[in-house]
């Protein structure tokens, strides 16, 4: 299915934003909720579900924090992500340095944490049941948690030395973090512990710097703005301003060395990419200018591109339960990309050469008489 994705001429969603949109989120409870955030500080609230029950639909929007509404963030929204557990709650971050947790019901902020600079990146563990820590990249080389639990940003963890472009917690382990910034590096930290990262990723396999210490080591030769787990969390991709993308061992910290070719990558911020689930292989899905990459995570292959925006790709998101993907663009619009439907039988083979009851497999008999096996 993921192989015949392409652009879906009878589904639409619906416009509201009037910039563009820069992050989309589908809750994971039921797959039929999507979040997005604008560069006008805009989020909307989409469902997906085709309630018409006809081929051509639009997917509508619910609600909307729009400009008018008192609590709208001020600048660009980076990231929207939904709670993990459920969707009465969703957060946003955005360049007017504020994260806010939202009552998805009654669409107002229950809390907001505010940053001494802009927020690139937020992200909540999926899999955690002992911690409720929201991870924030922002502008300082510091990683903050916030814990909506008690309400502070008590944690902080030092190590990068420039802004902090994306963080991602481990689908795998609850109390991993990784994180990638504009000094050219990724670092993996075990949030519990005081003493610093767990490690720091290095594209040479520390063939190059055994002399020197573990802070020569950088994942990319640029700024590494994305960053995304395989679902089994036993793999990293990272993305860089050197136009290459690498994926890691997660466990051991090694560059696997799989070849991407040269993957354009020219945004100044962080870049929302995603990884397929359920599929095998699993695909990356990687915005490229105004298409979307589609790779092949563990062989590197290019499979093809998605066409159809008329400006930059800022984000995609993969709904698992049909294989589909919605991406979202500088030109306003989110694109539904859906498995094109199986080719029907040629015409040239008419009904007639075929014997009647293989017609339709469901009405067949499977039992065989010994007369018929002659």
């Amino acid at each position: 299915r993921v192989l015949s994705l392409e652009l879906n001429k009878d589904r639409d969603v619906e416009r509201i934003h009037g910039s563009g949109i820069n992050t989309l989120d589908i809750e994971p409870v039921e797959g039929r909720y999507m979040l997005s955030g604008g560069s006008d500080g805009v989020i909307v609230l989409y469902d997906l579900e085709n309630l018409s029950r006809k081929p051509t639909y639009t997917c509508k929007a619910l609600c909307s924090v729009g400009r008018s509404h008192p609590d709208v963030h001020r600048f660009s929204v980076e990231t929207v992500q939904w709670y993990p557990h459920d969707t009465g709650m969703f957060t946003s971050s955005s360049f007017d340095k504020d994260l806010k947790i939202w009552d998805t019901n009654t669409l107002q902020p229950a809390d907001v944490f505010h940053f001494e600079g802009t927020v690139y990146s937020h992200h909540m563990s999926p899999v955690a049941t002992k911690h409720c820590l929201i991870a924030v990249g922002t502008k300082s080389p510091k990683v903050q948690l916030c814990d909506l639990k008690s309400g502070s940003c008590s944690h902080i963890l030092q190590g990068h030395r420039q802004e902090v472009l994306a963080v991602s917690w481990s689908p795998r382990h609850e109390y991993v973090l990784a994180t990638a910034s504009a000094d050219s590096r990724v670092k993996l930290w075990d949030v519990r512990r005081a003493s610093g990262c767990l490690t720091t990723l290095d594209q040479h396999n520390g063939e190059k710097s055994k002399a020197s210490s573990e802070a020569a080591n950088t994942a990319h030769n640029g700024r590494v703005n994305g960053l995304c787990y395989t679902n089994d969390g036993l793999h990293l991709l990272t993305i860089g301003t050197d136009d290459r993308m690498r994926l890691w061992n997660s466990s051991t910290g090694e560059n696997t060395l799989v070849n991407y070719g040269k993957v354009c990558n020219e945004s100044r911020k962080g870049l929302k990419f995603t990884i397929s689930c359920g599929c095998n292989p699993e695909f990356a899905f990687v915005p490229y200018g105004s298409a979307i990459a589609v790779y092949t995570v563990f062989t590197g292959e290019l499979i093809t591109m998605l066409r159809g925006h008329y400006s930059t790709v800022n984000c995609c998101v993969f709904q698992p339960n049909f294989q589909e993907l919605y991406s979202g663009s500088k030109d306003c619009n989110i694109l539904a990309w859906i498995p094109a439907l199986r080719e029907p039988v040629p015409d040239d083979i008419s009904e007639k050469s075929l014997p009647q009851q293989h017609l339709n497999p469901a009405y067949e008999d499977a039992w065989s008489s010994s007369d018929d096996e002659g």
